[in-house]
């Protein structure tokens, strides 16, 4: 359970809050026209970091099994479009990057806030994970998600879904 900005909570139940955002390529994409798909929707500090693009690469490389069982998969964070196009080609790249650059989209999911690294305290998205069934309903959330293993617990929680 999560404390949003507006004072409400998502679970895992809760119908997921509807966006649209700019990706890479230059199109938007909003996640209610993904229905009846069922979708994968990941948060991720920033671009080009060793976690990031190795959750990236990951999904990448299985994103032909995500397609299989139905799935569409969406990267987020607050990286620029141009940031993202970059990534993407660096690490040749598969799944839609989303630029949420003003951090609207992260807020209303609750992954954006106070986080310790190293000993500093600072403001950044939580790396998390929101499975999305083909009716708009959250049935599955991942907190503080460490990338070993992750890929492989989602696509089999894409797969009960049936």
């Amino acid at each position: 359970m999560i404390d949003t900005p507006t004072g409400t909570t998502l679970t895992e139940g809760d119908v997921a809050p509807d966006f649209t955002l700019p990706r890479d390529g230059g199109t938007d994409v909003t996640l209610s026209a993904l229905r009846p798909s069922p979708v994968i929707l990941y948060f991720y500090p920033r671009d080009d970091t060793p976690g990031c693009t190795k959750q990236a690469i990951g999904f990448t490389c299985r994103q032909q099994e995500f397609e299989e069982a139905g799935a569409t998969i969406l990267g987020v964070s607050k990286d620029t479009v141009a940031k993202h196009e970059k990534f993407r080609d660096k690490h040749e790249l598969g799944v839609a990057l989303l630029s949420d650059a003003e951090g609207d989209i992260c807020e209303r999911y609750g992954v954006y806030g106070e986080k310790k690294m190293y000993g500093k305290t600072f403001m950044g998205i939580e790396r998390a994970t929101f499975l999305i069934d083909g009716d708009g309903v959250i049935r599955r959330i991942w907190r503080k998600v460490k990338v070993d293993g992750h890929i492989d617990e989602v696509l089999e929680a894409v797969k009960a879904l049936g």
